[in-house]
């Protein structure tokens, strides 16, 4: 199930699941008893930071900019939009002239803002960055109106393509990461959405110096406070 109804409030989980037998990025997992004759079961979690569904610091792109746990917690939930570009051809910048008319009349400073786009490929495949790849691109342009619109986090669904290249991943990443706003990678069913405006939580575990952390992402629909 990736939706849930719990009264008037609706749960949307926007989390991809991990299986170690399948990940293409590192998910190892070493199960062992400590108890003896009375089970106690642990397990050795080996995994990257950056695997499946996951939240991006600042420290992934600076050595003096913040891990995962030195920023707040109220970094990791809040209000969110989401916007779908469904005019802009393949291969497309978002630009800040596109984010304005998108985000005209929904967007608060402080917000988070989930960008996706008609032009999906799923993560992580060898059609990644080919002729198959016709997913919206960010830039420095991108990056500016969202740093200039005071937004605390983007994430980012199917559609967008975070790393096309040199030139734009580095200052997408650094204009924002600069000012502490962080990155959400890997969403999934945002098609569930039925508002466009939303309360969000994605906190990772608080470890210092890490630079990224796998989450349990979800949206919350129906909370007065945050509607349109």
């Amino acid at each position: 199930m990736n939706t849930y109804q719990m009264g008037p409030l609706k749960i949307v989980d926007l989390t991809k699941p991990l299986n170690p037998r399948t990940e293409t990025r590192r998910c190892h997992l070493f199960r062992f008893n400590t108890g003896g004759p009375i089970p106690d079961f642990h397990t050795i979690m080996d995994l990257t930071s950056h695997l499946g569904t996951h939240c991006e610091c600042p420290y992934h792109h600076h050595e003096d900019w913040p891990s995962v746990a030195e920023l707040p917690l109220d970094t990791f939930l809040g209000r969110a939009i989401y916007v779908k570009f469904e005019h802009l051809p393949p291969r497309a910048h978002i630009r800040g002239e596109d984010l304005e008319a998108a985000c005209r009349g929904l967007l608060r400073p402080g917000d988070i803002v989930l960008l996706d786009s008609n032009h999906p490929l799923a993560p992580f495949t060898p059609d990644t960055n080919t002729e198959k790849d016709h997913r919206l691109k960010v830039g420095r342009e991108t990056a500016v109106w969202l740093r200039d619109h005071k937004v605390k986090c983007v994430g980012f669904g199917d559609g967008v393509s975070i790393e096309s290249s040199e030139e734009d991943v580095k200052p997408f990443h650094d204009v924002l990461m600069a000012e502490n706003i962080v990155f959400l990678e890997v969403l999934q069913n945002l098609d569930q959405l039925t508002s466009r405006v939303f309360f969000m939580s994605y906190a990772p575990l608080p470890i210092l110096g890490l630079d990224s952390c796998p989450i349990r992402a979800y949206a919350i629909e129906g909370l007065s406070e945050f509607r349109e």
